[in-house]
């Protein structure tokens, strides 16, 4: 495909790209939905409804800190090699999530999986970059609210019927088939033209960073919930986070070829996009992990039927993102999404949080509603921000800085909201069973053997039954709220964000001179 003089794709060429991109992004996107709502099955099988954080945070380990990787690499050696790594990764590591035996095991095979679902969006948004410019992007956010929309409306309807049916193991076995359909269409689409440059790899920053971000999720996740949040090993991890964090830095503003260029913090609209990114990325990915186990625990809904009752989620995040495009596209102006964007998130928090076994389905489909547009406001605009901000030569970078971030809150708030869900569902039981009849306490050890399992919750006779959901859903209702005070202070930092006119074709900054003329990838 041959650019214009501007370096942009026309819009038949950007729709061909299109069809090879979301097949890639459809894969990640699916992974995110379908897994969640087969959650509370899985870890019933493999190991405890203790471990459920773990599954997700394996992921979001692996693929928060491999994401900048990416980046970079495809910003050295081109979009479309890296882009089929990048399925062939996630593939391998869903063939050997479905064959997996035990929690330890499918939490191992879940962290090759991440390794490369932190390509796929990445590079998709970064391959964007490279040929639509900025004010046109909103025009095409319809396109990837089709790719999150019809993932999120399939992925918990899938994932609850194989959980129901087949076997939870399908959701990871069906990623092969879709994976290679992918692998095939890129082929034949992703032929666009990329640059070559003089390169080097920071292998030191690299290692730096990976080190950083697993010593503080390890902490989040592991040793503070298990071993105190002030013990010597979760110190440690503390310290060790912190000091690999200051050598990172170091090391990146002498590197040449840093994985995360330092001088681009220096524009605040870098800087305060990554960091309502991290804060906004903590209350989305925590939303949809943990309202499944409210459908499921608290409300007894089936994995299948759950899956169905996010569907408002998924219409408040396809609206609101194709109207913020739609409006984006014909003013140039962004500013106002993120700020109406945090607000409506804090709203669907404090909803969410009043959720028991007494709410009526209606009054939960509001709250998720809220919630999904909030999401919709900010998930798609923050990227087309951030590469709004940066030179052309740094596009690729820049999209998977946006990416780390917002999956680096993800990571934290899954495994932060997942220790705040067990310690305080053991003193909500505890503080229920003192209050129990003669009986049911009696039978309390049996409420100690089956609080991790979803389907043995559901058999528990009355008032045991009652008692276990009721402190389930005052532990939602603090891990909820838990979230508040983080979409607050995102808020906050929406209010700092300058606002820059979105490039056209002719306004947009100049392919960087380091480059040679563009080669078309065979």
């Amino acid at each position: 495909m041959t650019p214009d003089s501007h370096g942009y794709l026309s819009h038949k060429q950007i729709l061909v790209v299109m069809g090879g991109l979301m097949t890639g992004m459809f894969l990640a996107a699916l992974d995110q939905s379908i897994v969640g709502t087969a959650l509370p099955r899985i870890t019933s099988e493999l190991g405890g409804l203790d471990k459920l954080s773990w599954v997700v945070t394996a992921y979001m380990l692996t693929a928060t800190a491999s994401t900048p990787l990416w980046g970079k690499i495809s910003d050295l050696y081109g979009r479309r090699l890296l882009f089929q790594i990048a399925i062939g990764t996630f593939v391998a590591g869903s063939l050997l999530a479905g064959f997996s035996h035990n929690m330890e095991e499918l939490i191992g095979f879940r962290a090759i999986q991440g390794l490369g679902g932190g390509g796929l969006m990445s590079l998709a948004l970064a391959v964007i970059g490279d040929v639509i410019p900025p004010r046109e992007r909103g025009r095409y956010q319809g396109y990837f609210a089709a790719v999150f929309g019809t993932s999120s409306v399939i992925g918990p309807v899938l994932g609850g019927f194989f959980a129901d049916g087949p076997g939870w193991q399908w959701i990871f076995f069906m990623n092969v088939p879709i994976g290679l359909v992918a692998l095939v269409i890129t082929t034949a689409a992703l032929k666009m033209p990329h640059v070559r440059r003089n390169h080097s790899i920071d292998y030191l920053g690299a290692a730096l960073v990976v080190g950083s971000v697993s010593s503080f999720l390890l902490y989040t996740a592991w040793a503070g919930p298990d071993r105190g949040w002030g013990s010597g090993i979760g110190v440690a991890l503390l310290v060790a986070g912190a000091a690999l964090a200051v050598a990172f830095v170091a090391v990146e503003l002498r590197a040449a070829e840093p994985i995360i260029p330092m001088r681009l913090f220096r524009s605040s609209i870098f800087a305060i996009s990554n960091l309502f990114g991290f804060l906004i990325g903590v209350a989305m990915f925590g939303a949809i992990i943990f309202i499944p186990v409210y459908l499921q625990v608290v409300d007894g809904m089936s994995p299948t039927k759950s899956g169905l009752a996010m569907l408002p989620m998924v219409v408040g995040i396809f609206s609101t993102s194709i109207t913020a495009g739609q409006v984006m596209t014909k003013t140039g102006r962004y500013k106002v999404f993120p700020i109406l964007g945090a607000a409506t998130v804090i709203v669907a928090l404090v909803l969410l949080s009043r959720l028991d076994a007494t709410s009526p389905y209606w009054f939960a489909a509001v709250a998720m509603y809220i919630m999904g547009a909030g999401l919709g406001f900010t998930m798609q605009v923050l990227v087309t921000v951030v590469q709004n901000s940066v030179q052309r030569g740094d596009i690729g970078v820049a999209t998977s800085s946006v990416t780390f971030f917002r999956q680096m809150g993800g990571s934290f708030g899954t495994a932060l909201f997942g220790a705040i869900l067990s310690s305080r569902l053991a003193i909500h039981i505890a503080d229920a069973l003192k209050e129990a009849p003669a009986g049911a306490a009696a039978n309390a050890g049996r409420v100690g053997d089956v609080a991790n399992n979803v389907q043995a919750i559901k058999a528990l006779p009355e008032p045991l039954h009652s008692l276990v959901t009721g402190a389930f859903s005052q532990s939602l209702h603090d891990t909820f709220l838990s979230a508040v005070p983080l979409v607050a202070v995102a808020l906050a930092v929406a209010f700092f964000l300058k606002e820059k006119p979105l490039g056209t074709r002719e306004s947009a900054a100049a392919p960087d001179p380091e480059r040679s003329e563009p080669v078309t990838t065979p």
